[in-house]
């Protein structure tokens, strides 16, 4: 009687799982963005980057394969950014403003059930 009522039970759990029943917890990605340098000129103190700068950048997350952009991911007004998704691997890039460029990425990460990948990216705009 007990076997019976295990083999219910796993049967009752594979059913929930395939349809969707059991639902696996997600991953974050997040991290800080800097861009520099924002004027042609190196001023004596930091000139700061204005939220402008951040709006237009933005961090982009696709398939495995690079192939298909499944997330655009907006920045703060500092640089921040932050995005909730579903456990697996992916590609981190950026949208290129004009010459932007960045060593970090493209980047593959893989985003695991309830654990945050920080990943800070450094934008060099190629102004000098």
């Amino acid at each position: 009687m007990k076997f019976r009522i295990i083999l219910l039970m796993v049967a009752l759990s594979a059913m929930l799982i395939s349809c969707g029943g059991i639902r696996q917890a997600n991953g974050v990605l997040e991290g800080k963005v800097s861009i520099g340098p924002i004027t042609p000129v190196q001023q004596s103190t930091p000139v700061p980057t204005p939220p402008e700068v951040y709006a237009a950048r933005k961090v982009l997350v696709y398939d495995s394969e690079h192939n298909k952009l499944l997330y655009t991911v907006s920045l703060d007004d500092n640089g921040n950014y932050r995005i909730e998704f579903e456990p697996g691997t992916y590609v981190v890039d950026i949208n290129h403003v004009g010459i932007d460029r960045s060593s970090e990425v493209p980047k593959t990460i893989e985003i695991e059930p309830g654990i945050t990948v920080v990943l800070n990216i450094s934008i060099d705009t190629g102004l000098r």
